[in-house]
Order: structure tokens, then sequence, then C-alpha cells
């Protein structure tokens, strides 16, 4: 009885007590723990198809502001609403490049991916392109929104440079170095925006462009003052318990770092207790999944959903995730949030992202700066399906996470504050 208290609890709990949870959920009825007709990576690959293919469909086709229904938050602040589609691009893109990184076969699943590059490679020659319907608003001067999204974007590049650069028209890449360097003007808040202007130059790095390294090295100086200790960030000079070190902190300071080690502008001493910093706080977000698959919903931005699990799932992409933690036990963990969050509700009946968690009924959730692009920055989950089907997050069978096997009696691994 009170362990099932504990679960009733929890789903309240996990979901900020706004909607109780056994309206929305089926833990009642799933056991993830069994398998289905379709296995893990095959539902990964067709939700991230569900969630890209309205964005790449239409852009592709330079048909993006045409077609895409824009909701703002009911507490809209009133910003140039032209900042939409560049949200729903960038962040897109962002968590999908390594999945199309990954070389094509005759699987289903690379019909797929094939039809997503070439959609993803078509918008970005759009995105550039003054001429085109889908030209993305690079910013005013007066609008400062843009630098978010074009960091996404060159974060997505980072990423991906032989499958999203590289083809790209001698035309179109000029185009993208005058937008990046253009978006100069904009000067970033004192807070994790640091780490967007760092990643435009960082990538401008990569591609052996002039930078300003002011605003890379800014970046990088300021956050390391900004370490407060056990793998957390405060953003700014104040700390908030919110899932920014998973949104932003600690994967663009690694990236910025890793660009700019390579160029040899900075130590690999930096890089390397930055990387172990990323795992400490990724220890944690393993731990935050609950045994039924939901997780801590606390702070601003929670309608970004499992993008906050982007540490988690980028050092499952590169080997390196924390002691103790198999790769399967995050795919299983993560698969039934998945499974509890994207239920048909979360999407228009024309397949594109509601405002909210989960379901149709949590559009006050939204931030007075989010809109229905920038729901797309939980694409950043997807980063794992970088990783080939034989890798071991994916063919290894199911395996316990932390907290279902801390709930169930069963041994698990205890933990201590770290000092790096």
């Amino acid at each position: 009885m009170q362990r099932r208290n504990f679960l009733k609890w929890s789903s309240l709990l996990g979901f900020g007590g706004i909607i109780p949870g056994q309206k929305v959920l089926a833990n009642d009825k799933i056991d993830f723990s069994q398998p289905s007709k379709q296995n893990d990576r095959e539902y990964w690959v067709s939700l991230l198809d569900k969630i890209a293919t309205p964005v790449l469909s239409n852009m592709s086709k330079g048909e993006l502001r045409k077609n895409m229904p824009v909701v703002y938050s009911p507490i809209w602040d009133n910003r140039n609403k032209q900042v939409a589609y560049m949200e729903a691009f960038g962040r897109l893109i962002a968590g999908i490049a390594p999945f199309l990184a990954l070389p094509d076969d005759n699987t289903a699943e690379s019909k797929i991916r094939e039809r997503l590059r070439e959609q993803t490679l078509q918008s970005l020659a759009h995105s550039v392109n003054p001429q085109s319907p889908d030209y993305l608003f690079w910013g005013d001067g007066k609008t400062l929104q843009p630098i978010v999204d074009a960091a996404h974007i060159a974060q997505a590049l980072l990423y991906a440079p032989d499958a999203l650069w590289k083809p790209l028209s001698e035309e179109t890449k000029q185009q993208f170095i005058h937008e990046f360097k253009t978006i100069r003007r904009i000067k970033p808040f004192n807070n994790n925006w640091l780490l967007f202007a760092a990643m435009v130059e960082s990538f401008l790095l990569s591609i052996g462009e002039e930078i300003d390294t002011a605003r890379i090295d800014t970046a990088i100086d300021k956050v390391n003052a900004w370490y407060v200790g056990d793998g957390w960030y405060s953003d700014g000079d104040k700390f908030h318990f919110d899932h920014y070190n998973g949104y932003v902190m600690h994967p663009m300071m690694v990236e910025v770092l890793k660009a700019n080690v390579e160029k040899g502008r900075r130590a690999k001493k930096e890089f390397d207790v930055a990387y172990k910093r990323m795992q400490r706080y990724a220890s944690f977000q393993e731990r935050y999944i609950s045994p039924e698959g939901t997780y801590l919903v606390v702070g601003r931005s929670s309608t970004y959903r499992v993008g906050a699990f982007q540490p988690l799932v980028k050092l499952a992409l590169e080997n390196s995730l924390p002691e103790g933690i198999a790769p399967a036990q995050v795919r299983c963990a993560l698969t039934a949030v998945m499974k509890n969050m994207f239920i048909p509700s979360t999407f228009t009946k024309d397949g594109w992202l509601r405002l909210g968690l989960i379901g149709d009924k949590q559009e006050s959730l939204a931030d007075y700066y989010s809109n229905t692009g920038s729901m797309y920055v939980t694409s950043l989950v997807f980063l794992a399906l970088g990783l080939p089907s034989s890798h071991e997050f994916w063919s290894a069978p199911f395996t316990e996470w932390t907290q279902r096997k801390a709930w169930s009696g069963k041994p698990f691994a205890k933990d201590y504050a770290v000092d790096y």
C-alpha cells in the first residue's frame, strides 16, 4: 500500500499537481519491462519523424510560414512574432542532427533518415535566402530572440558538419556566414545566453572564419565563475533551480570548449573539468525519473519537455555516461517518459506540438517567451539516435533505472557529492 501511494503521489508531483496523473497516464496499463510490437528504437524514430515532419516537410518547400499554425503564450510579451519559425527549425535540427549523420542503408529507418536529411538541407537553404518565403527572421537589431535559435542551428552544424554543412552550396554557406556575423549586433543577457553567442562564434571558428573572441571567452569565463558545485551552474549571478543546466549550460559549455580546444584557443583541462561536471549533472538526471516514467518538473520552460535530458543523451551518444549508469537503463527510462508524455493530445490534429507538457489542457504553462516553435527544443532528447542500432544503448534488453530499483526494494547505487 505504501508503494502504491508513492506511485500515485510521484505522478502528481511529477506534473506539478496540475492534472491528476491517473487521468493522463497509462501506467496501470503499461508494463515498460515487457517487449512491445515496436522496439524502443523504432518507437524513438517514429516519434522523431512525427515531431520533425510538420516542420521540415513545409520548410523544405518554403511553406513553413504559410502552413505552421503558431500559438503564443497567454502571457506573450509582444516581442516580434516572426521569431517562432526560427525557433521551430533551429531547435528541431539541433536534436536530430546526429541521427541525420548516420550512414544510409536499405532499412525502413534509413528511408526516414534520407527524407528528413534532404528536407533539412533544403530548409537550411531557405532559412538564409532573402528571396525565399521561409527566409528566417535573423533579427532587426531590436529583437534579441534570434541569437538563441541561431545558436541551435550552429549546434546542429557542429554536430553533423559532413551531413548538414558540407553538402550546402557555396552561396548558402556564405549566406550563413553573413547571418552569423550580423547577429553579433545582439548583446546577450548575462546568463545562459552568453553561451548562445559563444556557440555561433565557435561554429565560425570551426570553419576557419574570423571570430569575435570576446563573445567566446566571456561566456567560458563567466560560466566557469558560476559553477556552484556538485555538477550545478547558477544561471547568472543567482542560482535558479530549473532545467537550464540541461537545456543549455552543460551541453553548450562543453561543445564550445570542444571547438575551441580543437583550434588551440583554450586548454584541454578546461574541457575535461566541464565534461566531468556534465557527467555529474547527468547522474542526477537519471535519478529524476520515477519508477513509472515521470520526472521532476520545476522552474521555467517546463514546456520544453524532454529537451531537459540533453546532457544525459549527449553522454550516451559519446559513450561517456557516468559510472554505474548503463546505456540501456537510460533508454528504458526515457522511453517510459516519452510514452507518458507524447500521447495523441500532446499534438494538434495536424501533428504540431502543443504548448504545455502533456495533453491539450496545459497552455497556461507556457512562459511569456514561448510559442509553438519554442516547443521543438524537446528534440534534443533524440541525440542518442545518433548511435547505430547495434549499439548496446539500443540492443541491450530492458534494464531498470535507479528509481525503479530503489522503490521495488532492489539494490541500487548510493550517491555522494563530488568536489570538481
